[in-house]
């Protein structure tokens, strides 16, 4: 029976090896795109993350490398919630996970808009803020990542790896520049600069961002099926992947503050850094390669991202909460495609539906802070699985002690509740509060309350409905006739 059932069922390759992951890590986890929006908070921002780093991201390590060594297999954070909370639960986590997937991804290509100019000269930089130019190139790149990852992580996994070294050389050169602005010029920045500042409202939405920038090291296991020897290779790759991740962070920040201080733009404000920069020292040349670099290390956070979180509804369809067709595999090669075009077709919606009204760069940031919410929902189940597994467990049985588990989930817990609740709090490019708060508290209730009525009305119809095809075939198999 087992053999049959693995005949019949889909699968997918298991191509990622230990360096894929953490190349993966890298690119999923240190996005550059939520730098500047942090860092136009100024210096007070480092103390975030290094707190974060210490309270939210170690613990973060922790529960992903205990909860896929009980829970090994396709669907990540869905799996684990509905393992250790119930079904319900499991769906609202890997339904948040990948529904805000398809409001980050959109900010990714906004990102990419922002940066891609500077390859078109100083005289295009304006087409960033032109919501025609920007839809249009935030879609066609959509399609582009969309097609890629239905060819497979097989073809997908190297626009991956190559904008994880984009990523490297794009830190390199920044943090490099900085270091010869320092070392040449100084700075202007003052002790004065990392102190809290007398109105702190902006610095709360900073909080959750960071979380929010810091999460991804559960993106692998939300590919447990495609990973080479998962509980041997996952563990070494989560250590490497969140050492170089945090490192980055930090001296980017740092680095933005130094170049251009808190003036940054949250779209461009990495390339800004680096224009100004060269620019200083002689060397202007490398501005137009190093926009490429970036902006393939960007398209790579998209390819991650897209690819990654498609895994959720794949599984989700797999168990009936939602249209079985999203369980689909591609008969060629091998990817959950329906899911995929469902995701691409969703965050093309959302570019166009809020572009309405507001500019690039608050479209921008309304959509990277409702994504922060739906993103952190599942850390709560991941978090409090820790607790659970610590307060209910007369023994450990799993990689962690019961010390080390109510520790980490409960600092995880803390952080990821506090998170949520100070990114409600408008960020400076928010030009009016009440449409903010409208779109936050309305998009929450309306990503919930969809999930609820997938999983509870979709859900236990298409039961029913199996439950009576399931009588009527038994009804006929045991009739007068059949006997």
């Amino acid at each position: 029976m087992h053999d049959t059932s693995q005949t019949d069922s889909p699968h997918l390759k298991r191509v990622l090896g230990r360096r894929d992951l953490v190349l993966l890590f890298v690119v999923a986890v240190f996005n550059l795109n939520v730098v500047p929006s942090i860092a136009a908070n100024g210096g007070v921002t480092v103390w975030l993350w290094i707190l974060s780093l210490l309270l939210f991201f170690w613990p973060q390590g922790i529960a992903v490398i205990e909860l896929a060594h009980r829970y090994p297999g396709e669907g990540g954070v869905y799996l684990w919630a509905k393992e250790v909370f119930g079904d319900f639960h499991g769906f609202l986590s890997g339904w948040c996970y990948w529904t805000n997937n398809m409001l980050y991804v959109p900010t990714v290509m906004l990102y990419f808009v922002g940066v891609s100019v500077y390859v078109l000269g100083p005289s295009h930089h304006g087409l960033a803020d032109n919501k025609i130019f920007a839809a249009a190139v935030s879609i066609s790149l959509l399609i582009f990542l969309t097609v890629l990852n239905i060819l497979g992580l097989g073809v997908g996994k190297w626009i991956n790896n190559l904008g994880a070294i984009g990523t490297f050389v794009a830190a390199a050169v920044l943090i490099g520049l900085g270091a010869v602005i320092w070392e040449k010029f100084g700075t202007t920045i003052t002790a004065a600069d990392f102190k809290i500042p007398a109105d702190p409202k902006f610095v709360l939405n900073s909080f959750g961002v960071i979380c929010f920038g810091l999460v991804g090291l559960e993106l692998a296991s939300v590919m447990g099926d495609e990973i080479q020897e998962p509980r041997r290779t996952l563990p070494g790759a989560v250590a490497w992947g969140g050492v170089l991740s945090g490192t980055l962070y930090i001296a980017v920040t740092l680095t933005l503050l130094i170049a251009i201080g808190k003036d940054v733009n949250v779209l461009q404000g990495v390339v800004q850094a680096v224009t100004h920069m060269a620019a200083r020292v002689g060397l202007g040349f490398i501005t137009i390669p190093f926009a490429i670099l970036l902006s393939l290390s960007i398209a790579g956070i998209g390819s991650a991202w897209m690819g990654g979180s498609a895994r959720i509804p794949f599984v989700a369809g797999l168990d009936s909460y939602m249209p079985s067709w999203l369980g689909r595999v591609h008969p060629r090669y091998a990817t959950p495609y329906a899911a995929l075009i469902v995701q691409g077709i969703v965050s093309a919606l959302l570019v166009l539906m809020n572009f309405v009204g507001a500019g690039v760069q608050e479209t921008f940031q309304k959509m990277l802070s409702l994504a922060v919410v739906l993103q952190l929902v599942p850390f709560i189940y991941a978090f409090g699985a820790l607790v659970k597994f610590a307060i209910t467990e007369p023994a450990p049985r799993g990689q962690y002690s019961r010390r080390t588990m109510f520790l980490a989930g409960s600092s995880g817990l803390l952080m990821t509740t506090l998170g949520i609740a100070l990114v409600f709090f408008p960020a400076q490019q928010i030009t009016s509060l009440w449409s903010y708060e409208l779109w936050m508290f309305g998009g929450t209730i309306f990503f919930v309350g969809l999930a609820a009525f997938f999983f509870f009305v979709y859900g236990r119809r298409k039961t029913a409905t199996e439950s009576h095809e399931g009588q009527h075939a038994l009804a006929r198999d045991v009739s007068p006739g059949n006997i």
